[in-house]
């Protein structure tokens, strides 16, 4: 065991999966579709945003607005989102996800099934299931925190 702190050898595991899992999937991305560009989709797809403006939606995945603006520009470019003005600020803009954005969403997600599934060959779904809600905890206690 190491004599690091209990929290930072937590967040040590959680960053190194993080890195060895989103290497993982970037080789097996659609063409085209870029791991930015699919955290953006699988975010608004998975909180069920209709339209969220690309500030927020920068905020919530922790990327400055120019990064953001790059990325929905390629998003928008392969016909997976739509940016139009915000119908109620004239000013502002808002993005939706189109059909075919929630179409390779999916068909990323299903090439990355077969990756995770032998990844995970060696951990049940019961161990997975048990440390899920100490996960979920922990992210929403962080989410919390970041505002």
């Amino acid at each position: 065991m190491s004599a690091d702190p209990l929290g930072f050898v937590f967040f040590n595991e959680v960053g190194i999966i993080e890195h060895l899992s989103r290497t993982a999937a970037e080789r097996v991305m659609p063409d085209g579709l870029s791991m930015a560009g699919f955290t953006v989709l699988n975010h608004m797809i998975r909180l069920g945003h209709e339209r969220r403006p690309p500030a927020k939606i920068a905020s919530a995945v922790q990327v400055t607005k120019g990064a953001m603006t790059g990325t929905l520009k390629r998003l928008e470019a392969g016909g997976w989102i739509v940016v139009e003005p915000d119908p109620a600020d004239g000013r502002g803009k808002t993005v939706s996800v189109t059909p075919a954005g929630r179409a390779i969403r999916d068909q990323a997600i299903t090439r990355m099934s077969p990756q995770m599934a032998a990844l995970f060959s060696g951990v049940s779904p019961d161990e997975l299931a048990a440390i899920l809600p100490t996960l979920q905890k922990v992210r929403r206690l962080l989410d919390a925190a970041r505002d």
